[in-house]
């Protein structure tokens, strides 16, 4: 017999692709490297196939042949075989014919149709259900306005209204029935004039003090007619240890210009620590540069002792260090907020970093802080 004959008897009896090459010169009468060669291609054709003979038993071959047979199945259609065995040690074979393929996609795009025809048609006017109101609180402490970080004010300006916007597009689907806005925390870099903080550290400024605290309060009035067209706002003025004086001076100049609006409220209170009660939520706001946080949970229970006994949810929001702490004493979460201010040259030199985020915090009016939304810069 030829190499060609051998090797497509083999494949029509793969039970002998598990004999030697003697056993089958000897059988067909033909020299031994005819049959090895003949073995060598059938067992590579074989396999191409994913026709897998490896460790297949010869009961294996004969099962897998009678099934060929019982299911008139010719040798040539089939396109893939597996043997494998199970769990129990049984020994199972599949079989993929020729043509498989395109029946099965023919059938999945068929069942498609149908249903794509058959799609019933729902209207309704679906209006989701809250669970509560609540109150949303943007809060973009320590802008440090008119700081020389190498943008000019109208940059830093489009900054500040740009994430503004971007959290309350993050608010959609939230039931908001108030805005609160703390504001201040350094919203300047200097108290002017010195062009120094409070108690004299020298800063850099890159515009005269005029300009900037004429360009803040403008900044804030832009910020307060936005919020305002989506619900009443209540703005907390929170004075920092850059802009302590300043910082009141813009409050009354903010209490004034929205003294007859019905949507703006402004809390510019002598004190340097403000209070906020919102259902079962009380605030306490605070620069966060002089109270030891430990202690001030008690000084919340001293301060507003009726407001603390009514409330079950409470924490402190704090400016300050320009990156996201939050420490929990006594129940009362104490959350320095982030910054979107960026570093100047003496910060950099220092090599202090963190991330520039703006963040909303939402207030639950029945259930209590339910956390934040968050844009990163």
């Amino acid at each position: 017999m030829t190499k060609q004959e051998i090797k497509e008897f083999l494949k029509e009896n793969v039970g002998y692709l598990k004999k030697g090459s003697e056993f089958l010169s000897e059988k067909f009468n033909c020299s031994v490297e005819t049959c090895k060669l003949a073995l060598r291609e059938a067992r590579a054709e074989l396999k191409g196939s994913d026709f897998d003979i490896d460790n297949v038993s010869d009961n294996e071959i004969t099962e897998f042949n009678q099934f060929l047979k019982d299911n008139e199945i010719d040798k040539s259609d089939i396109k893939s075989v597996k043997f494998w065995q199970n769990m129990t040690g049984d020994h199972r074979f599949s079989v993929v014919v020729k043509g498989e393929d395109d029946f099965m996609k023919a059938a999945k795009q068929e069942l498609i149709d149908m249903l794509e025809a058959n799609s019933p048609l729902v209207e309704g006017d679906y209006k989701p259900e809250f669970d509560a109101p609540v109150a949303y609180e943007v809060s973009l402490p320590d802008i440090h306005y008119g700081k020389q970080v190498g943008d000019t004010l109208e940059d830093l300006e489009d900054e500040y209204m740009t994430r503004v916007k971007s959290l309350m597009h993050k608010a959609n689907g939230l039931d908001i029935e108030r805005i609160i806005l703390p504001i201040g925390n350094d919203g300047m870099n200097s108290e002017g004039y010195s062009r120094a903080t409070t108690k004299g550290t020298p800063q850099q400024d890159c515009a005269e003090w005029q300009q900037t605290f004429v360009g803040y309060c403008a900044l804030m009035v832009r910020a307060i007619e936005y919020l305002s067209k989506s619900a009443p706002v209540d703005v907390v003025i929170i004075q920092g240890n850059h802009d302590f004086e300043r910082m009141f001076y813009a409050g009354e100049f903010l209490r004034a210009y929205f003294l007859n609006s019905t949507a703006v409220n402004i809390d510019n209170g002598f004190e340097s620590r403000k209070y906020y009660s919102y259902g079962v939520n009380m605030i306490m706001y605070t620069h966060g540069d002089k109270e030891k946080p430990a202690e001030m949970p008690l000084i919340m229970a001293t301060e507003r002792p009726m407001m603390f006994a009514e409330s079950k949810f409470r924490e402190v929001h704090c400016g300050h260090l320009h990156k996201e702490m939050v420490n929990e004493y006594r129940g009362v979460k104490v959350r320095f907020i982030p910054s979107i201010c960026k570093n100047d040259s003496w910060h950099k030199t220092m090599g202090y970093e963190a991330k520039r985020v703006a963040q909303a915090h939402v207030w639950n009016k029945s259930k209590g802080y339910e956390g934040y939304l968050q844009t990163n810069i």
